[in-house]
């Protein structure tokens, strides 16, 4: 059976027993702001176990792309070491929401294993809960019953809490699970011990497949546990160990998931793979760790997560730069190779995720830029390794670190080429230095969330805003405190609300909310998962009292015209580039607008201005905005609705719409009624984010229009200053040019006098140790005539050390420039020279082992530092 065949039958096979099947869910995770990735299938149905949303099917499945790099769930150091670890991996799962539960979970998830896909019954084992004192809570003897009608006393095991009771975060839905594990054993092995003591057991061949897991309860923030109203079922199942135990492989390395891309590996690489798992395996191991890592980084860009250095991209690009280090150091393949394999992704996960296919060209050319980039940046770190000087044949822990940090060397490479080089590292200075980054960050992102305390009853949270900005009568429903960084914060959930939430890169509603006699300002609004939460500066007074909710209408109208101007400037991109042209991120305010786009190539001038131009007529059209809400998708995908990769749409969408043959796009923010309100339009900048990524940055209305006053100031200014009303631009080309020349006349002074120094400071040239040496105060107020002195006496003495100091701008500046005979002979290197000198003169440097530069504050310190230099030769 081949792998698209297990993922079919799993999904055909619960489509038969009354589950609506339904699309993954992005990887990036856009509207929990406790998650950055998707990191398992329950993500996307959070809302239903929290009770915030009512699910339009009590049954449902699907295969849903997670990813686990952070936090809990974090599996990046065995990836490639191991056989079934994963970042990226697929989760099978069937869910129900207060339907059927423990007994059909458990009779179906068996006749699927054993009947469908035909696994030895034998072979499997069963875990349940075996319960927890401290908690009082019972053994789940309800789930063993259950389970002995298909299997075995003897295979039904009890495990703890750590094992067996799962938990969605430190607060939130909860319950006992029960796992299903299969033993891969040859039957010698399974001859000579028991299964039973390898589950659980970091055995690679007794794993877990399936994990089926019984929500009954809620975890409060004080650690407490209530029952919840009603029961619900979350399954998953690791489709690649799956796939692994089905087509009786030892790893789910050897299934056809991974086989087609470490053969194109190995092809690539020149090197063999041997299936080994052995520790210093490093070729098998990189092998592994690139083909799991390409998936990882190729599905979060395809659903709209650029790398990038904070946040969700961060964690991207860390990924792709520790496949790119392996590829690098352990295959020896130095050019760009991680965009290659995109076409044999794409074509293998084509039907179930198409995302990734219509978007293959563009992904691999954002992945091999980013390639590029590290490569230079891997040189350079290898440059830096030359530079370091071990203590007593150790590296120290601070510059492994460094290396690890500024480089993106993993220690294990550091480790590699310090051997080469019959060195040792410091491995608990670097575990400190690691440990001590690891607690800022966690120290950085502390959050306590308390519970929410009910007020009014019900779960309706619904938004009017775009109706109305103020309601007259509202009510709280829920209300919670929340510390960051020892701050307070305060969170409200109204039964109506006319405040627009954070959501798909719109900024969210300010105004106030007026509970009784007191006053509420609302600072924020955010989103979670569908949930509208007001965040405001105090709680009130008494929060049973009606609600009276006002949006800031001024901040609501600015970002309402900056988001429609993001329609009318899509549009018009896809007029003026072409319609690859695709929106690939924004984040509107009332201030601007940024909009990414995919674009292979800098806009040219022509092109920003008719952009511009596109975009000022239709405003000046004054066209009516057509808004169709509750439209099915389906109908909404034949009218031609502009949809994008990477977000996550339901049944029910709305349509935005500016002119139907211009502009057409499913949209959940606020817009304007007419075009034209946004007044005018300007673009202020067009620029790279990413390999085949540019980003405009624009201003709408009231801000375009202070751009402008501003601009025009300054050109009066200009006009002022050249005393001329008339051609500012041509006054300004001349004085340019007659910059240029008066700058050449210096240049020539400044070499006339640099050859005047010649004479003298040859004279100064004394030898010490077989080695010629000049050191010497200059009085050159222009680093590239020291520089040019300097390689004409090293040119003229022949070998020779020469250090130079000199005031340039003010500021000291000294020069070390060594020929290079004697950094080969006599070990000398300018780099190490310089960073000590720089220390007499307040500041610091570095450079090449035959020239280096360093600058400072204390000019008092030069003479010192030049009588250091002799010292050191």
């Amino acid at each position: 059976m081949t792998a698209q065949e297990i993922r079919q039958r799993f999904l055909d096979f619960f489509a038969s027993k009354g589950h609506k099947i339904v699309p993954s869910a992005p990887i990036v995770s856009k509207d929990d702001p406790t998650l950055l990735f998707t990191n398992a299938g329950m993500n996307q149905f959070k809302d239903f176990f929290l009770g915030n949303k009512i699910p339009d099917s009590r049954r449902i499945a699907d295969t849903q792309k997670c990813l686990r790099v952070s936090g809990k769930h974090n599996d990046l150091e065995e990836v490639g070491r191991d056989s079934y670890h994963h970042t990226m991996f697929e989760m099978l799962g069937n869910w129900s929401f207060g339907n059927y539960f423990k007994e059909e979970a458990i009779a179906w998830a068996w006749e699927l294993l054993t009947k469908e896909y035909g696994l030895d019954p034998d072979r499997l084992y069963v875990s349940v809960f075996e319960g927890d004192a401290s908690e009082n809570l019972e053994p789940d003897l309800e789930a063993k019953e259950f389970w002995k009608r298909w299997i075995p006393e003897d295979r039904i095991l009890l495990f703890n809490k750590k094992d067996n009771f799962w938990e969605m975060g430190d607060t939130g839905p909860c319950g006992p699970c029960s796992e299903i594990h299969v033993d891969l054993r040859s039957d010698a092995d399974r001859a000579q011990k028991d299964a039973r003591d390898l589950v659980n057991n970091d055995d690679p061949q007794v794993v877990e497949i399936w994990n089926l897991v019984f929500i009954q309860f809620n975890r409060r923030a004080d650690g407490s546990l209530e029952e919840l109203p009603e029961k619900h079922v979350d399954t998953g199942m690791g489709f690649e160990r799956l796939t692994m135990a089905l087509q009786g492989k030892r790893s789910n390395y050897e299934t056809d998931i991974f086989q087609p891309s470490i053969r194109f590996i190995e092809q690539a690489s020149g090197k063999a793979y041997t299936n080994s798992y052995a520790p210093d395996a490093m070729s098998d191991i990189a092998m592994r760790l690139v083909c799991d890592h390409i998936r990882a980084v190729a599905f979060a860009i395809a659903d709209g997560q650029l790398p990038s250095n904070t946040g969700a991209g961060y964690v991207i690009r860390r990924i792709l730069r520790r496949a790119v280090r392996y590829y690098y150091s352990f295959l020896d393949i130095r050019e760009p190779f991680l965009y290659r394999l995109i076409p044999l992704l794409s074509d293998a996960f084509g039907k179930v995720f198409p995302e990734l296919k219509a978007q293959s060209s563009q992904v691999a050319n954002i992945i091999q830029g980013e390639e590029k980039s590290f490569l230079n940046t891997l040189e350079n770190g290898l440059r830096r390794i030359e530079t370091i000087e071990p203590v007593k044949g150790e590296i120290r822990g601070e510059d492994a670190f460094e290396l690890y940090d500024t480089y993106g060397f993993p220690i294990d490479l550091t480790r590699l080429i310090a051997g080469e080089k019959g060195l040792t590292i410091d491995e608990s200075g670097f575990e400190k230095a690691l440990q001590a980054q690891k607690a800022r960050s966690r120290a950085d992102a502390q959050k306590q969330v308390g519970d929410w305390i009910a007020v009014h009853a019900g779960e309706s949270n619904v938004f009017v805003g775009y109706d109305q900005l103020e309601v007259e009568k509202a009510h709280i429903l829920k209300y919670r405190i929340v510390r960051v960084k020892n701050a307070e914060q305060y969170q409200i959930v109204l039964d109506v609300s006319p405040f627009y939430a954070q959501s798909g890169g719109q900024a969210g509603d300010t105004g106030t909310l007026q509970v009784g006699d007191d006053w509420l300002k609302v600072l924020d609004t955010v989103k979670e998962n569908d949930l509208i939460i007001h965040i405001v500066d105090q709680l009130p007074t008494n929060p049973e009292a009606h609600v009276r909710a006002s949006v800031e209408r001024t901040r609501r109208q600015a970002t309402s015209q900056n988001h429609s101007a993001t329609h009318l400037m899509h549009a018009a991109l896809h007029e003026v580039l072409g319609m690859h042209a695709l929106q690939k991120g924004q984040d509107v305010d009332a201030e601007r607008l940024r909009f990414d786009f995919s674009h292979f190539q800098k806009m040219t001038e022509e092109e920003i201005a008719r952009v511009e131009t596109i975009v000022n007529e239709k405003i000046r059209e004054n066209i009516q905005l057509e808004e169709d809400r509750n439209v099915p998708i389906d109908e909404a995908r034949k009218t031609g609705a502009m949809m994008l990769f990477g977000e996550k749409y339901g049944e029910q969408v709305r349509v935005i719409t500016f002119d139907r043959d211009f502009s057409r796009e499913l949209c959940g923010g606020t817009h304007v009624p007419a075009t034209g309100e946004i007044g005018q339009f300007k673009i202020l900048s067009e620029g790279a984010v990413a390999a085949g990524i540019r980003r405009i940055e624009a201003v709408t209305a009231e801000k375009a229009e202070a751009f402008f006053e501003r601009e025009l100031a300054e050109l009066n200014e200009i006009r002022t200053l050249f005393k001329s009303p008339l051609h500012p631009a041509k006054n300004v080309a001349n004085l340019i040019e007659e910059n240029k020349a008066l700058k050449k006349e210096i240049e020539k002074l400044l070499a006339a006098q640099a050859g005047s120094l010649k004479d003298d400071l040859k004279a100064r040239v004394e030898t010490i140790g077989g080695v010629k040496f000049l050191a010497a105060q200059v009085p050159l107020a222009d680093a590239n005539a020291l520089k040019n002195l300097a390689y004409q006496l090293e040119e003229e003495l022949g070998d020779v050390v020469i250090v130079f100091g000199a005031v340039v701008g003010d500021k000291p500046q000294l020069l070390v420039a060594i020929s290079k005979s004697l950094t080969e002979s006599k070990g000398l290197h300018a780099g190490n020279m310089i960073r000590e000198l720089a220390k007499h003169i307040q500041g610091g440097g570095g450079g090449q082992p035959f020239f280096a530069t360093a600058g400072g504050k204390d000019a008092n310190g030069l003479e010192k530092a030049l009588m250091a230099a002799r010292g050191m030769v």
